[in-house]
């Protein structure tokens, strides 16, 4: 990967790759999770640091074998052992179920078939088809190079049974390693049945070494969430250009524009549309709320009918009401916008509690911080405030006041008062512009 980052550690779909990993563990209902760690072992202990989560260091990397082996010991004996690949990130749960359910009488492990299966360790099988033994690349003769079923690394069995087949694996091979597929040929040397799970989707072997595989896998992943939604009815306007880092949870009749990023957890209701270029980022976003392009929403909640944007930027904290407008280049963060509001252009409004039909003019701005701490702008229903106006917080302007265009603000204003706090025009008869001198370039 060429990075300082530990390569399970790197992203994909907003998740590091062990994290998807993990979740498909305890999606299958795993009582422990045992990470075995090696390269950048405290960033990848401090990543997956959990209750049910236990960290084996393997000090020297010898193999696959050897890597199970620094956590077999702490298995309960009776338990089911399934191993799976932190660089492995989108193996279904489907296809593990079936590994699990056929390791009770024996092991059972998943292959596939790949187009080039160079890099991959071959299943070979007899003329009858069963399974004889897997053959890693670097061991493997011309002809059984030719085989194209690949081992995954993937494999269940009871722990008892895996712990002894583990002691009696050897490193005699091209890499002087301990693979864990050796214990295969162990069981079947014991009669224990080696049951073989033929996976048909890519997604399941499709592991990252590099960062064009990484970059590959993200594109597969996010067309599959793409389809995942629009079968459900939403409307994309290009899958190739929306990426979902997150959970996202769709009503009816929803559009996505292109270039759009959802992150976290995200949740749009019926007839939201999302315009190009947004980026959404745990928010509620309620029914025919529209998210017009450029905009950037973080920690926010807008309801019903509210139109934000074009170049709008919510952040954490905010409440938009319904039907309320936040337009161009405005910034809101901790701040309640009430019903029918309106901040249509160029302003900051932060730690702000604005009524309901209230107007807040160009270039307005809330002056929230004096400089350690944060103090609170109120402002009642249908407050009119002039555009260029700078309001000192702590302040509060009551229902029906008014302030007069470029006025500063720093004393509450009563219900239906006009303030007008700006310095007083002068105009100077007989006036020269000034002019560069003659020799003057």
């Amino acid at each position: 990967m060429h990075s300082n980052l530990p390569k399970v550690l790197h992203p994909l779909a907003g998740r590091p790759l062990i994290g998807h990993v993990l979740d498909t563990a305890r999606d299958l209902g795993a009582e422990r999770l045992h990470v075995v760690v090696g390269h950048g072992a405290d960033l990848v202990e401090a990543e997956v640091s959990a209750t049910d989560v236990t960290c084996h260091l393997q000090s020297e990397q010898r193999g696959t074998g050897h890597a199970v082996q620094q956590a077999i010991d702490s298995c309960d004996p009776d338990s089911t052992v399934l191993v799976l690949y932190g660089d492995v990130p989108l193996i279904s749960s489907a296809s593990l179920r079936e590994i699990i359910n056929l390791s009770s009488s024996g092991v059972a492990m998943l292959s596939a078939t790949l187009d080039d299966p160079s890099g991959y360790g071959r299943v070979i099988r007899d003329e009858h088809g069963v399974f004889v033994a897997v053959v890693e690349e670097a061991d493997a003769s011309p002809t059984e190079k030719q085989h194209n079923e690949i081992n995954t690394g993937v494999l269940a069995a009871k722990a008892a049974s895996l712990m002894a087949w583990l002691e009696g694996i050897g490193n005699d091979n091209a890499q002087s390693e301990y693979y864990l597929p050796d214990v295969l040929g162990l069981a079947k040397a014991e009669g224990a049945q080696v049951n073989v799970v033929h996976s048909t989707s890519m997604l399941d072997t499709l592991g990252v070494n590099t960062p064009q595989q990484l970059e590959r896998l993200e594109r597969l992943y996010q067309a599959e969430l793409a389809d995942q939604l629009m079968s459900a009815g939403v409307v994309v306007a290009d899958r190739s250009r929306l990426d979902i880092r997150g959970d996202v949870q769709c009503g009816s009749d929803v559009r996505i524009d292109v270039n759009v990023v959802l992150e976290g957890r995200v949740i749009l209701g019926d007839g939201v549309a999302v315009g190009a270029n947004c980026v959404i980022r745990n928010a509620q976003i309620a029914d025919a709320a529209q998210i017009l392009p450029f905009s950037h929403i973080d920690g926010a909640t807008i309801k019903s009918g509210a139109v934000i944007g074009p170049y709008a930027r919510l952040r954490p904290g905010t409440l938009i009401e319904e039907r309320a407008k936040v337009g161009n280049f405005v910034e809101v963060k901790n701040t309640h916008l009430g019903k029918g509001a309106k901040a249509n252009h160029l302003a900051y409004l932060g730690d702000a509690d604005i009524g309901a039909d209230s107007n807040v003019g160009a270039g307005t701005i809330t002056c929230n911080y004096d400089g350690a701490n944060k103090h609170r702008t109120t402002l009642g229903e249908a407050v009119f405030v002039g555009s260029n106006s700078t309001l000192v917080a702590p302040l509060t302007i009551e229902a029906g006041g008014f302030v007069a265009a470029g006025s500063t603000i720093t004393d509450d204003v009563k219900a239906d008062q006009l303030a007008v706090a700006r310095g007083k025009q002068r105009n100077v008869d007989g006036w020269t512009k000034p002019a560069k001198p003659k020799d003057a370039d």
